[in-house]
């Protein structure tokens, strides 16, 4: 079976990883901080925390955000679940808004219907890799006095065009925070991780302070009795990154730029493969932007027959997916009342989607046989 995605471990990967099984630390060592300055530096963030996986990464920059009991969190339902979760964790309320019918991403106007005077974030997902209009919900956050938290859990390489400063820049040094995740499926692999980038010191304080039991022994309230004193200040929870997967992090990194590249290629040549299939709405970047592509994900224009299409690649051998089932339309979701119809452009952008293979070392005779598949069932 092909996969529809694929982590890429090469021999210097195994020697990083084995290293630190021959070093003093296997956890809460230097390989955790030169892994976080080096995402800093890749991505021009001003700090890095690194966390046990995205979803505690997520969490941890809502509770760097101070949400609170009925707090509302504007964010996206075509994402994984955890986006919206981590918000009720912190007791907020999340506000779901509806999607650019062409990207997947978030619609700036629609968020700005949205926003009450109990919105206290705006929290877009890069979808695929193509990162949201970045300008215009910062333009938003910064009218309405809001934070932005960027989940891009997707797209780690991505770049931006900011049409204000007329730069381009790296997903990650734009927003209040970002969230990055290093699942096998991601644009690195750490087995699992996360991290938050951002530009605030008292983020950056309240990170580090939260993946951690929320106990610190800097800024404490009380004057220390020795060198052992410190302080539990939250309660937070146990979200550390090992070495282990910080050395992978740093090895994986250094081949950033080669797997996205090797992905670009790939979503070119389904782009000419696809183009005169009339059946297909294909993925595109828009100007501005430029996708890391996680994901490249076909829509059929008859949704109607997305579940045999989905069944006879399967049986063909090529592992396609979903992305994703509307956060409000599972069953939790349900009974916290909210209902189908919600955000109509996401349910139909769902009902019609279907993620083929795309990863750095995906051959081109798979390649070819993922595009013949696809031209012949569709």
């Amino acid at each position: 079976m092909i996969p529809y995605s694929h982590q890429s471990i090469g021999d210097d990967d195994v020697e990083a990883v084995f290293g630190v099984f021959k070093s003093d630390w296997l956890t809460q060592g230097p390989e955790v901080r030169e892994f976080e300055e080096a995402l800093a530096k890749y991505t021009g963030a001003e700090y890095a925390v690194v966390f046990s996986n995205g979803t505690a990464a997520l969490e941890a920059a809502y509770f760097a955000a101070d949400l609170k009991k009925d707090d509302e969190v504007i964010t996206t339902s075509l994402t994984f679940a955890a986006t919206a979760n981590a918000a009720l964790w912190q007791g907020a309320k999340v506000v779901f808004a509806d999607i650019e019918a062409d990207s997947g991403n978030i619609d700036p106007n629609e968020v700005e219907k949205k926003i009450t005077p109990k919105t206290k974030a705006i929290v877009p997902v890069d979808y695929s890799g193509l990162p949201v209009r970045l300008d215009e919900l910062k333009a938003l956050a910064e009218k309405h006095k809001l934070l932005l938290i960027e989940d891009a859990a997707h797209a780690l390489g991505a770049e931006y065009l900011s049409t204000g400063s007329r730069q381009v820049k790296k997903v990650g040094s734009i927003a209040d925070m970002t969230m990055l995740s290093f699942h096998p499926v991601k644009s690195i692999a750490t087995g699992e991780g996360g991290a938050i980038l951002t530009g605030r010191k008292d983020f950056y304080e309240k990170l580090l302070l939260y993946r951690g039991h929320g106990i610190t022994k800097d800024n404490l309230t009380k004057k220390p009795e020795g060198d052992w004193y410190y302080e539990m200040q939250a309660l937070a929870h146990n979200y550390r990154m090992t070495d282990i997967q910080a050395a992978l992090g740093v090895s994986q990194l250094k081949k950033l730029d080669k797997f996205i590249e090797a992905r670009k290629k790939i979503a070119v040549r389904y782009g000419e493969a696809f183009a005169g299939n009339k059946n297909l709405i294909l993925p595109k970047e828009y100007e501005g932007a430029s996708s890391s592509w996680h994901l490249y994900p076909l829509r059929l224009k008859d949704a109607g027959k997305r579940a045999e299409i989905f069944k006879k690649l399967r049986d063909a051998g090529i592992g396609v997916q979903v992305h994703y089932i509307p956060v409000y339309l599972h069953p939790y979701y349900q009974k916290l009342g909210y209902k189908a119809g919600l955000c109509p452009k996401a349910e139909v952008f769902y009902e019609s989607e279907i993620s083929i293979p795309i990863f750095p070392d995906l051959t081109e005779k798979d390649q070819d046989f993922v595009i013949q598949k696809v031209n012949e069932l569709t």
